[in-house]
């Protein structure tokens, strides 16, 4: 019987950041992952007080969305845009909403405690070894 990796994956924490790092609608924080096991840069964005973080990767082409290193938000900070191709997505969902789309971004499970924001694995995302 062949298990789903998925099903066989336990999650990990992985401290990314203090919680002061990331300011609302302000510049990302950026980190490196293995996403289907290529390595990846990811980002992470605090927009109306939550936390949100995804793989920086333009779901229009595979391309980095930023430009300017770490600055993802529309000049009004409603939007997380492309810099290339000017897709724009919500920054809760990752959803494309104007642009380009073809889909969504890629998420990145976020949780914040005690004054660290930490990002957590999934079977097909690990850190860098």
């Amino acid at each position: 019987m062949v298990q789903d990796a998925r099903l066989m994956h336990t999650p990990e924490r992985v401290s990314l950041c203090k919680s002061e790092e990331l300011l609302e609608c302000a510049l990302a924080v950026d980190f490196d992952v293995v996403y289907g096991g290529q390595t990846c840069r990811a980002f992470a964005i605090r927009f109306q007080n939550e936390v949100h973080a995804y793989v920086n990767r333009c779901a229009h082409i595979a391309m980095e969305m930023d430009a300017r290193e770490n600055h993802f938000f529309d000049p009004k900070g409603q939007w997380l845009m492309c810099s290339s191709h000017g897709a724009l997505y919500e920054p809760p969902t990752g959803r494309c909403v104007g642009g380009p789309c073809r889909g969504g971004l890629i998420k990145i499970l976020l949780s914040e405690s005690d004054g660290v924001v930490f990002w957590h694995t999934a079977y097909n995302l690990r850190p860098l070894a």
